[in-house]
């Protein structure tokens, strides 16, 4: 059979890396010394791999990262509390599978968000779903939705995500709808999906900064006993970046 006819019906039936790989074998020295079974392995390995880019770009395009980061880039150079045996557990993604939480705090610009984006990354490699959300944000996008109709449609679709980044929790004070919507989202996901929560605050103020004695209860009930806890400190990750090269400030 003609190569190039092959490679169309190829593109043709999306098997977009089989098609490839098949064009590279023309050039590779001795290819034609492999078996069947041996072009046919290293075409199905090309598309295996094909598809599985697709799918992780796909499921980085669902979770709207707010940074590029991958937990190899972490500078552990910078004392702040990072516990580097903890990342490395953190990046086996053991607790993906245990529908754990991580809870991250600290002062601004230490890189907390930097570092929940690394985690929802690498979930993503894993095949897991994420998303990154704003809380102050997402809380009002809630009570538009509860106001046009989509309020269950949205809670069902964070919901089915597997891990979800409540970024920048306790910026400010939380009405009462709020900490029922917030509530809502939580028990969606207790002991079923992963998040991750960002704050300035320690965990121990968390119980005031939500407000209502009953509803911080169970708010942390679902959140707070089933996590791993990054606690950081130090001097600010931005100010440290200005002094750096393009290069070197991507590393936090």
């Amino acid at each position: 059979m003609l190569t190039h006819p092959t490679i169309e019906k190829l593109h043709t039936l999306h098997l977009t890396g089989m098609a490839r790989a098949l064009e590279a074998q023309r050039y590779v020295p001795d290819s034609d010394t492999l078996s069947f079974e041996e072009h046919l392995g290293l075409l199905l390995d090309a598309e295996s791999t094909e598809r599985d880019n697709r799918r992780l770009q796909t499921r980085l395009r669902t979770a709207a990262l707010r940074s590029t980061a991958c937990l190899e880039d972490i500078d552990y150079r910078h004392h702040r509390g990072l516990d580097k045996s903890l990342m490395k557990k953190l990046a086996t993604g053991q607790w993906l599978h245990e529908h754990l939480n991580v809870l991250i705090t600290g002062p601004s610009g230490i890189g907390k968000s930097w570092l929940a984006c690394a985690l929802a990354h690498q979930a993503c490699r894993q095949g897991f779903t994420a998303r990154y959300l704003r809380l102050p944000r997402l809380l009002t996008e809630l009570a538009i939705a509860r106001g046009d109709g989509r309020y269950r449609k949205l809670l069902a679709q964070l919901a089915r995500l597997d891990v979800i980044i409540l970024d920048d929790f306790g910026l400010a004070a939380l009405t009462e709808e709020q900490r029922r919507d917030l509530l809502e989202i939580l028990e969606d996901r207790y002991e079923r999906r992963c998040t991750v929560v960002t704050s300035q605050y320690p965990v121990e103020h968390w119980h005031d900064l939500i407000g209502d004695p009953t509803l911080a209860d169970a708010i942390l009930d679902r959140l707070v006993h089933n996590a791993y806890r990054l606690n950081l400190k130090g001097e600010s990750m931005r100010k440290r970046a200005r002094s750096l090269t393009d290069t070197e400030s991507t590393r936090l």
